[in-house]
C-alpha cells in the first residue's frame, strides 16, 4: 500500500513539476500536454458582463450561458488556478466563490455577480503547489494542498468575511497537523464526517474524521484497503438497495477502479464491491446521480492516453454489492474532463480545454445524456491536455455557477 501511494507522488510530482514550468500553471494530472500547445495570453477587454450572441459571450464560445463577469488571474496575485468551492451565508444569502491558487485560496463576494469583490485571501501553510482543495462545512472553509511539505488542514471560519471588502489577508483559525500533504477533502453534510483522500497517512486512502465541531476535528479511522483514492463522495445512501438505506457509503475513484464502501462503523469499514471499465487512464473522480442509481465516472487522461473523445463512464449502481460498467457516454470534444457535479437531471462538468459542459439526462439505463448549454473558458482549441477549466460549482440557489480556470482565474456565469 505505502509502495504505492509513494510510486503515484513520484510520477504526478515528477512529471506535473515539468507541466507547471512548461506551461505557466499546473493542473493536477500524470500526463503531460500535447507538445505545443501553449495558451494564448487572456485578452483585457473579456471581464464581462456579456451575453451569449451569435454563440460568443465576450470572446468565450458558449452555448445557452452568459458571462456575469471574470475575475482574472493576475487580480489574485498567483501564477496558477486550481480548485473551485462555494459559500452561502446563512444570514444574508450573500454568494461567495472560495478560488483555489498555487499560493493560497481568495475569497470572492459574487452576490451581485457583474460587481464581485474580492474580500480576502489566505495564503497557502507552507509552499506554493498546483492542487489545492476546498470543502465547506457549518461555515467552515476546509483547505488541504498536495504536495506541499506539512501543510495539513487550514480550517477557517467563513463568518469572518462579512462586512469586508478590501482584499484583506487572512490566516486560518485551526490548522490541523496530523497529516502533512493531501490531494482531496471530501466532506458528507449530512454525517459531519470528513474524508482526506490521497494523503501522508492511511496510504492514500480514507483518513476518516469527526467535524461536527469544525475548528476540533477527531480523527475516526483510515479504510485503505484500496489503496490510494484519489478522489471520493460520501453519501447517506437513499437509493434503490433497500439493504444499505440509511448507511453512509463511499464511492472511491482509484486511480484504476472505482470502489463502494459501506463507512458507517469508522472503525469497520467494509468495501461492497468495485468496478472497472474500458480505455481506462487514470481513475480521476465520481459523482452519483441523485436516485442514488448510476454513478458518472470522469478519466482524467483516457483521452490523452487513449486518443478518445471526451468521455463519461457511467456505472450501474442499484446493487452496491455488484457495481457494473453500463456504458460510455463520447462527447463531440476532444477534450480532456477533469471535475463534474450533479444537480437534477443535468451534470455540469469542467473540461479543461472544453470549459464548461452542461449535460441533460433522462432514464441513465441507456444512455441518454445530451449537451445543452456550454461555457467554454479556453477558446483556443478542444483538444486534449491540461489546462483551462479546473472544477466548477453549481449549488448557489441563485443559479450562479462559478468556474475555475487554470490560467484565466474565476469565471462567474449564469443560463440565460
Amino acid at each position: 500500500m505505502i509502495r504505492t501511494y509513494m510510486k503515484l507522488k513520484f510520477s504526478l510530482t515528477t512529471v506535473l513539476a515539468a507541466m507547471f514550468l512548461a506551461s505557466c500553471g499546473g493542473s493536477g494530472t500524470t500526463t503531460p500536454a500535447p507538445p505545443g500547445v501553449v495558451p494564448p495570453p487572456p485578452p483585457a477587454d473579456t471581464l464581462g458582463p456579456s451575453l451569449c450572441v451569435g454563440g460568443i459571450a465576450a470572446t468565450f464560445p458558449c452555448l445557452g450561458m452568459k458571462l456575469h463577469k471574470r475575475v482574472p488571474l493576475s487580480d489574485f496575485n498567483a501564477s496558477a488556478g486550481n480548485d473551485i468551492w462555494g459559500w452561502t451565508d446563512p444570514n444574508n444569502g450573500d454568494e461567495y466563490a472560495l478560488m483555489g491558487l498555487s499560493n493560497g485560496v481568495s475569497f470572492v463576494r459574487i452576490t451581485d455577480p457583474e460587481n464581485p469583490v474580492l474580500v480576502g485571501k489566505m495564503t497557502t501553510q507552507t509552499a506554493e503547489s498546483t492542487w489545492r482543495d476546498i470543502k465547506v462545512y457549518q461555515n467552515h472553509a476546509f483547505v488541504v494542498a498536495d504536495n506541499a511539505g506539512a501543510h495539513g488542514i487550514q480550517i477557517f471560519d467563513l463568518t469572518r468575511l462579512r462586512g469586508i471588502s478590501n482584499n484583506a489577508n487572512f490566516s486560518a483559525d485551526v490548522v490541523f497537523s496530523d497529516i502533512n500533504s493531501a490531494h482531496n477533502i471530501v466532506i458528507n453534510e449530512d454525517s459531519g464526517f470528513a474524508y482526506v483522500v490521497g494523503s501522508n497517512r492511511c496510504a492514500g486512502g480514507l483518513y476518516m474524521l469527526n467535524i461536527a465541531n469544525p475548528v476540533d476535528p477527531i480523527f475516526a479511522g483510515c479504510h485503505s484497503n484500496q489503496g490510494y483514492t484519489h478522489d471520493a463522495q460520501c453519501v447517506i445512501y437513499n437509493g434503490p438497495d433497500t439493504a444499505h438505506v440509511g448507511k453512509e457509503i463511499c464511492f472511491r475513484s482509484n486511480e484504476n477502479s472505482v470502489s463502494i464502501s459501506n463507512v458507517t462503523n469508522k472503525s469497520a469499514p467494509v468495501t461492497l464491491s468495485s468496478a472497472t471499465y474500458p480505455n481506462f487512464g487514470y481513475t480521476h473522480q465520481n459523482w452519483i446521480d441523485e436516485t442514488h442509481s448510476f454513478l458518472f465516472v470522469g478519466d482524467e487522461t483516457d483521452e490523452v492516453d487513449r486518443g478518445i473523445a471526451t468521455s463519461t463512464i457511467v456505472l450501474d449502481v442499484r446493487d452496491l454489492n455488484n457495481a457494473q460498467f453500463l456504458y460510455t457516454h463520447v462527447a463531440g470534444t476532444n477534450a480532456s474532463d477533469h471535475n463534474m457535479y450533479v444537480v437534477g437531471d443535468l451534470l455540469y462538468q469542467a473540461n479543461y480545454h472544453a470549459g464548461l459542459r452542461i449535460l441533460q439526462f433522462g432514464d441513465l439505463s441507456t444512455d441518454t445524456l445530451n449537451q445543452v448549454r456550454f461555457f467554454d473558458t479556453y477558446p483556443a482549441n478542444n483538444a486534449s491536455g491540461f489546462d483551462g477549466a479546473w472544477s466548477v460549482y453549481p449549488f448557489f440557489a441563485s443559479g450562479n455557477i462559478i468556474v475555475s480556470d487554470i490560467d484565466r482565474g474565476l469565471f462567474i456565469v449564469a443560463e440565460e
